[in-house]
């Protein structure tokens, strides 16, 4: 178990949050590359919730083992957080998903107010709302929150897998329940490549459909869950920690450096950091700091509204220690502690130096390492 040492000092965090729920969408199981779908109200509420549950996790200054030090807990102080948003392929959902929780982390205040020179005292738009700018990550701009489509040899990573020995056998294992499948899921291909595509639509079916939920058979949702899990964890992991497997978090990696660098740095306003993304790079880190290997339950597809994050504290005797903590969408109330190479905390300068080797820094490096030549920006590079 995690000791959160509440004699020290809660520096900051870096946060990555998966987006609320949406409506069905489709994505290549070759290339990943998604199609548009929207955000629902439950997934607005959702955000709000994990907003509301960030805020009294590191706003409250009444918890001190978890208040952020230093940090202005009600009105918020731009230069101490950066939130940015993935405006990949599927639509806004992602960028919604980050406005409504930063709704529930820095609500609307009174104390957003002016006193004009006449005397008049203003308070901010909808009792005093909150505009906490978000960086929009346009993926054909930036290649940090998703860096896994229109990437050759990741394309071929995931074949390899559809073509290794385990994938066929646990395609064969799985032909019978997705033949029993077949008359719920319309004429979706039930192909074992396809079977995120398959979960997503039961997912979402249950969710928001009353016909479909009460005649589905009741083993058949968590079924497809874990073989969808399956399939997930063998296309976003990889054996070498550099393995473009790991593609995910690769290039999400120096944000996260320069994030922790910077909370370390007592100079520096920053305390919170925040990436709003997709389930994929969770199953990628979850890889690298081997926390599977104590905890292989989360190996797989987070819940929406998942979040993790890497506290940063300040070690009374020694240099500052990152922490890792996750919480698994909205059945799970209280983050648990994962392990970080084993460890229940490590050194930030070990951290890094342990993750720098898989890291993707430009551009230009994941040019190469995808073998792109032509899209994204790898038409400039040398």
């Amino acid at each position: 178990m995690v000791n959160l040492h509440p004699q020290s000092t809660l520096l900051g965090a870096v946060i990555l949050a998966r987006h609320g729920d949406r409506l069905e969408f489709f994505q290549d199981p070759l290339t990943y590359t998604p199609s548009a779908t929207s955000l629902t109200p439950l997934g607005t509420v959702q955000e709000l919730q994990l907003g509301s549950f960030l805020r009294a996790t590191y706003l409250d200054p009444t918890n001190p083992s978890t208040f952020i030090a230093g940090i202005s807990p009600d009105l918020v102080d731009i230069a101490q957080v950066i939130v940015r948003a993935d405006a990949a392929g599927e639509g806004s959902v992602i960028q919604e998903s980050v406005n409504a929780l930063l709704q529930g982390l820095y609500p609307p205040t009174p104390s957003f107010s002016i006193t004009l020179a006449n005397g008049t005292n203003v308070v901010g738009a909808m009792g005093g709302y909150q505009y906490v700018p978000v960086e929009s990550v346009q993926p054909n701009l930036d290649i940090s929150l998703n860096s896994f489509t229109s990437c050759p040899n990741f394309d071929l990573h995931t074949q390899a897998f559809y073509n290794s020995d385990e994938f066929k056998a646990k395609a064969q294992a799985a032909a019978p329940f997705l033949q029993a499948l077949k008359p719920y899921v319309g004429n979706r291909s039930l192909d074992f490549i396809n079977m995120f595509n398959i979960f997503d639509f039961v997912n979402v079916e249950m969710i928001h459909n009353k016909t479909f939920l009460d005649a589905l058979p009741a083993t058949f949702a968590a079924q497809a869950y874990a073989l969808a899990n399956y399939h997930e964890n063998g296309v976003f992991t990889d054996g070498k920690i550099d393995g473009i497997g790991n593609v995910a978090i690769q290039t999400i990696l120096p944000s996260i450096f320069s994030s922790l660098t910077r909370i370390a740095n007592q100079s520096d306003p920053l305390k919170l950091a925040l990436n709003e993304i997709s389930y994929k790079p969770f199953i990628s880190l979850f890889n690298i700091t081997a926390a599977t290997e104590k905890n292989p339950e989360i190996a797989g597809i987070v819940d929406y509204t998942s979040v993790v994050s890497l506290e940063l504290r300040a070690s009374p005797a020694g240099p500052p220690m990152v922490t890792m903590r996750f919480k698994n969408g909205t059945a799970e109330h209280t983050f648990r502690p994962l392990s970080i190479f084993g460890k229940a905390d490590i050194p930030l300068s070990e951290f890094i130096g342990r993750l720098a080797p898989a890291a993707i820094n430009s551009t230009s490096q994941w040019c190469q390492a995808c073998n792109q030549h032509v899209l994204r920006g790898c038409s400039g590079c040398v």
